[in-house]
């Protein structure tokens, strides 16, 4: 791993044979100003120095490690979350959403443009926009703005655009594919800030660049708090964005590593979205990865209870991780998640997002697997925005 950060991608933006770049002509001479921009501009003193100042005194950063003793006494594992829940606007998403509207602000754009679908990439961009003065539009499918409806009147008051997606399974990949044909429009004012580790290059590594900060900390406080590292590491995996920020940092290390995709329903197509464990190599949103394809090639549908995770492919990196046996990919379905959602919140006062809730169920099975060992958890996001579709769907515990 000596010099994996400076190596990976390569030039051509290829983590082994996955990532790339596999977009119109007109789009990627777009692109390339980015990357350009991205490598002069993000490794200047002013923009660092800006980007570290935003990170302390408007983020609220660093985030704590916190010990789950509770739990920990009831699975028989010690049990640490990362707590990006308590980042600025309750996920990890405004790390990247943040650095990367600084980016468009030093090369002169007007107007940010993303998808989102469980929303937070939405919030922290509109949050981010409202910060910098930009305008700001945001695809949304209309099944999620429905499951979601917290974080779309939360981009509405930050003075986002809220662009309803009517089409397909009305879900992320199609917020996706509507803010690319809008981004088309009129790619000189605006920038697409791909809301994780996933897209034509350089988004993927700009994205875990930004994420980077979650793993720094972590690894440092959890060395702090007990004098050794993790002996296991988890997030959750949808693009991967959470999972890439905190995993960076453990790569070189003994510990085990853990992305848990959502197994949703069941193994069946269209009941899951385990992009890792059935996914084929393929182009999705020009960019190639281990993606879930129907019998004609194309994306298949996908689905998980939680919207931020039902992504029918994955961020390059992931599969580069997967092919060297660094990370180990596996899977919680939406009984584990919703079951971990409310031991969370009655056993230790701390309510997660679903996404969020996919890696701590993952935790507890891991426990049962390796008792007496620590895990740490990337706990992504806050569940303000699920609490309503959650009693809504599921009830409380104690009402079944």
């Amino acid at each position: 791993m000596t010099n994996y950060f400076k190596n990976t991608p390569d030039k051509d933006g290829l983590f082994g044979e996955f990532g790339g770049s596999f977009i119109p002509p007109e789009l990627q001479a777009e692109m390339d100003k980015i990357t350009e921009a991205y490598y002069t501009i993000s490794k200047s003193h002013e923009f660092i120095s800006e980007l570290r100042s935003i990170r302390t005194h408007f983020q609220g950063r660093p985030t704590p490690v916190y010990y789950c003793r509770r739990l920990s006494e009831q699975i028989g594992a010690r049990l640490y979350l990362k707590r990006e829940d308590l980042n600025h606007t309750g996920a990890h998403k405004l790390n990247h959403c943040m650095g990367e509207a600084l980016l468009a602000k030093y090369m002169g754009k007007k107007r940010l443009i993303a998808e989102t679908g469980a929303g937070q990439h939405g919030v922290a961009l509109a949050t981010a926009a409202a910060y910098f003065g930009l305008e700001c539009e945001i695809h949304m499918g209309e099944v999620d703005i429905a499951k979601e409806h917290p974080n779309v009147v939360r981009m509405k008051i930050l003075g986002a655009e809220v662009v309803p997606v009517t089409h397909g399974l009305k879900t992320l990949k199609e917020a996706v594919d509507s803010a690319f044909l809008s981004y088309l429009k009129d790619p000189i004012n605006t920038i697409y800030c791909i809301g994780s580790v996933v897209g034509p290059h350089p988004f993927p590594m700009m994205v875990r660049d930004f994420q980077r900060v979650v793993g720094i900390e972590a690894r440092a406080q959890y060395l702090d708090m007990t004098g050794e590292l993790p002996d296991n590491v988890v997030a959750c995996v949808g693009g991967g964005s959470n999972a890439m920020g905190i995993f960076s940092a453990f790569l070189a290390d003994e510990c085990e590593i853990y992305g848990v995709e959502p197994s949703g329903r069941s193994y069946k197509m269209g009941d899951h979205a385990c992009s890792m464990k059935f996914g084929k190599t393929g182009v999705i949103h020009g960019f190639k990865c281990k993606m879930l394809q129907d019998e004609a090639g194309e994306p298949a549908p996908v689905y998980s209870v939680a919207s931020g995770l039902d992504y029918p492919g994955v961020g390059p990196e992931h599969c580069l991780l997967a092919e060297q046996g660094r990370v180990n990919y596996v899977d919680a379905n939406d009984d584990e998640a919703i079951d971990a959602f409310y031991r969370l919140s009655r056993m230790e006062g701390i309510i997660p997002a679903l996404e969020s809730s996919h890696a701590v169920a993952y935790a507890f099975k891991l426990a049962q697997e390796k008792p007496r060992e620590s895990i740490l958890v990337n706990l992504s996001g806050r569940g303000d925005k699920d609490i309503d579709f959650i009693v809504d769907t599921y009830g409380l515990p104690e009402d079944k």
